[in-house]
């Protein structure tokens, strides 16, 4: 199991942005992901917040190992034309080390942000499914020319191309049928980040959130067998944080829930890096023992 982190878009670069992305690649960490938002929800929303390609593109210069993406971008305020030359940027300046994290997007500040009115649920799913498979498109040929419902492209030119081959890998964030289908056709990982009716309930429990992402996994492997893809499917993502895990409190913590997944099948469990005053605080002694010692006991 691979174990990575998110940080969010926060740390203005020259007072502490730069160490961040510094410390996550010393500490061993296998991917650094950060959201791709123009701004978040409370605390954050009145707060710096930075742009998700220029911190990566800064980041894939302070590193060299280091894996980087998104968790991820949405069609919300992107387009694919402009999105895959971005892309294939991020990709040649950080040698082929960026994933693309991406899903439908929500009906927050991002959706409105551009002056348009919030999509509906119908629509979103539309736009998303356009969305992936022009970017899957644009990033495997050359030139691109597409007209669709919601997305369209001229003569769009993608050269020299993305040095990962046929492109950089998508992990889809998805859990209704039509985005578990978009994983299965175009995702080389799938990301959760838990049931938020169970996680959000009242009576939630680590137990109860993790039967539901069991069933999540159960209607993943269905669709990969309806788009005919093999058992395995795409890698399983975690992006933790939003469960009623508590994984942060200590080594041990770490130990057991990182056990408990792996044996559910995920790939990579994804630690947001922690932030005072939020609902990422935990302790750094103890998220940076878990970085560094937490790998070698699973």
């Amino acid at each position: 199991m691979r174990l990575s982190t998110c940080i969010l878009p926060v740390h203005r670069w020259a007072e502490g942005g730069r160490e961040v992305w510094e410390r996550a690649e010393a500490l061993g960490f296998d991917t650094a992901y950060t959201y791709d938002h123009l701004s978040w929800r409370e605390p954050f929303r009145d707060g710096p917040w930075f742009g998700a390609v220029p911190t990566l593109t800064a980041a894939a210069g302070a590193t060299s190992r280091l894996r980087l993406g998104t968790l991820v971008t949405s069609p919300n305020f992107r387009h694919p034309v402009t999105l895959a030359k971005e892309l294939v940027t991020l990709d040649d300046l950080s040698g082929g080390r960026i994933t693309l994290g991406v899903g439908a997007g929500g009906s927050g500040a991002d959706a409105t942000a551009l002056g348009q009115e919030a999509w509906s649920a119908r629509e979103r799913a539309d736009r998303f499914g356009e969305f992936v498979t022009l970017l899957d498109t644009l990033l495997t040929r050359d030139v691109t020319s597409y007209a669709g419902t919601h997305y369209s492209a001229r003569d769009a030119r993608m050269l020299s191309g993305c040095v990962q081959r046929p492109r950089v890998p998508f992990a889809v964030a998805a859990t209704g049928p039509r985005g578990m289908r978009l994983a299965a056709r175009h995702g080389q990982a799938w990301v959760t980040t838990g049931d938020p009716a169970v996680s959000g309930a009242p009576d939630a429990t680590a137990e109860r959130s993790r039967t539901a992402i069991a069933a999540q996994l159960a209607r993943l492997a269905a669709a990969c067998e309806e788009e005919g893809r093999a058992a395995g499917g795409p890698e399983k993502v975690l992006l933790t944080g939003f469960t009623p895990d508590e994984p942060l409190d200590s080594l041990d913590a770490f130990v057991d829930f990182a056990g408990t997944y792996a044996a559910l099948g995920f790939d990579e469990l994804v630690l947001h890096w922690p932030l005072p005053h939020s609902r990422f605080a935990a302790d750094q002694r103890v998220f940076e023992k878990i970085a560094t010692d937490g790998p070698g006991q699973l």
